[in-house]
């Protein structure tokens, strides 16, 4: 990072870090800042998706008290999408909101998670049920740090990858397509034109519709009612984030098709890309119940109805309410 006038003048400065990453570069991130001549401190969560909780965000707001936080300091996030998520939801609540700094090392942060201002926890029954819209500064990415990614992490990243070809770009799922190969040894020049074009494509939406009220950003949700609602059932636990959208994907699709929106060649194509990848379309050794349930307790439900993003050709999606609870236990269960 070194001298950047970025990173100047950001008052006390928090890093959130998971104890992961803290490993790798805490150690580094902490002297560049303090080398910007800050003071900075350090707060380290348990790795993983139920750190996403309200034990977590209440030791983090006691830490920033304890420590002498006010309105002039910055929250900085270092660590994939539930460290993004819980940082950027204590610095859009302390003190009713502080400075906040992204800088993501996991792929599912760096292509989605990072960009647009999405923070949060989750509640037992529900992902992300609680949390606000607080935009970053700015947002740090560097595709380096993605060598000491363990493979599952990569892999779920690449879920969230693949969903913006699907979703708004053609000619991005034929270039994922393309290289698949070098994708999956992680190189950098392919590397760097995914997260470039990820993070483009979620920009342009989030512009349009910044605090998801006209519809169009909550195209991104594409396979993430069905994904949470693994999530939730089994805990935020057995399936990475990634892992559960992928299936998520593959159960709209098979709905989409079943409802005569897409044909088997788009289902096909999709479940091949996301196979390629090693990511799981399938669950097993549940009751589709329980998940079916747990859709409906998603954000996503308007005035009762659930609403879906399903995909109408490869590139574009629409929302269709539930078509009901025996198809979604169908798409579930198949």
């Amino acid at each position: 990072m070194g001298e950047s006038d970025e990173f100047k003048s950001l008052g006390k400065v928090f890093v959130v870090t998971d104890n992961n990453v803290s490993e790798h570069y805490l150690p580094q991130i902490r002297a560049s800042l303090s080398d910007n001549g800050n003071d900075v401190h350090s707060i380290v969560i348990p790795a993983g998706e139920p750190s996403k909780s309200v034990a977590q965000i209440e030791k983090i707001w006691n830490e920033l008290l304890a420590a002498g936080a006010d309105r002039s300091s910055t929250v900085v996030a270092l660590g994939g999408g539930v460290v993004g998520d819980i940082a950027g939801f204590a610095a859009a609540t302390f003190g009713r909101g502080i400075n906040f700094i992204q800088i993501p090392t996991s792929l599912l942060a760096q292509v989605d998670s990072s960009v647009g201002g999405k923070t949060g926890i989750n509640l037992p029954g529900a992902k992300n049920m609680v949390g606000s819209f607080w935009q970053p500064k700015f947002v740090w990415i560097d595709p380096v740090v993605l060598q000491t990614l363990d493979e599952a992490n990569y892999r779920s990243g690449l879920a969230e990858v693949v969903k913006y070809g699907v979703i708004m770009d053609a000619d991005f799922f034929g270039l994922l397509e393309s290289h698949t190969k070098e994708i999956r040894e992680r190189d950098a020049s392919i590397l760097s034109r995914i997260i470039a074009r990820c993070c483009e494509l979620k920009a342009q939406v989030v512009k349009e519709d910044e605090l998801e009220t006209s519809g169009r950003r909550a195209i991104l949700n594409y396979g993430h009612t069905f994904g949470h609602a693994i999530e939730n059932v089994f805990g935020y636990g057995k399936y990475l984030h990634g892992e559960a959208i992928s299936i998520g994907m593959h159960c709209a699709a098979k709905l989409a098709n079943k409802l005569g929106l897409v044909n088997d060649d788009f289902v096909d194509r999709q479940l091949r890309l996301l196979s390629q990848f090693d990511l799981p379309t399938t669950i097993s050794d549940t009751n589709v119940n329980d998940l079916v349930a747990a859709m409906h307790r998603d954000k996503k439900v308007h005035q009762g109805t659930l609403r879906l993003i399903l995909p109408t050709k490869l590139g574009h999606v629409k929302f269709v309410d539930s078509p009901g609870d025996d198809e979604l236990a169908e798409v579930f269960s198949n």
